[in-house]
């Protein structure tokens, strides 16, 4: 494999193309074009976003022998006390139950106070177990119905005011 290879510590496809449309220069591998990986899971139990890409990407990069990159990504909703936050990937069964819930949960709750932010941490992690981590955050307010249909996740009802749209609406 190339030495300017990087793993990429996903499953989600989502994430897995918009991180290879933004690598020039580099090769961005996927857990499945990496055999020695077949099967390996890591279990997302710690209590921050940070907590669970560091594990996830010193995990995979030890496992591969490559530099390896993870995140863990959540939305935080104000009016929700940070809810669903680091347990948003597992909030329900699903992306649109997901979503459901969410706003089951958020009926009645007026746009004002409908605030939420959209943080997302990266950790770089290499085979002899040194990391970097990035984490970034983009705030907007939760929309009380789907509008756009790019992204995933939860970027139908993610408003960005700035934009004007939704995250869904955005390329």
């Amino acid at each position: 494999m190339s030495r300017r290879a990087i793993l990429f510590a996903t499953t989600n496809a989502g994430k897995l193309a918009e991180l290879a449309a933004m690598a020039a220069g580099l090769s961005v591998l996927s857990l499945a074009e990496v055999p020695a990986l077949a099967g390996l899971d890591v279990e997302e139990d710690q209590d921050t976003l940070e907590g669970n890409a560091r594990k996830k990407a010193l995990f995979f990069a030890r496992a591969s022998g490559l530099v390896a990159l993870a995140d863990d990504s959540g939305l935080f909703v104000d009016a929700l006390g940070g809810r669903p936050g680091v347990y948003s990937a597992r909030y329900a069964e699903s992306p649109d139950a997901r979503i459901d819930k969410l706003l089951h949960e958020l009926r009645g709750v007026p746009p004002e106070a409908r605030g939420a932010a959209f943080r997302c941490v990266l950790c770089l992690a290499t085979p002899d177990g040194e990391t970097h981590v990035a984490e970034g955050a983009c705030a907007g307010r939760v929309l009380e119905a789907r509008v756009g249909s790019g992204g995933f996740g939860y970027d139908p009802i993610l408003f960005i005011p700035a934009l004007d749209k939704s995250m869904g609406e955005l390329t």
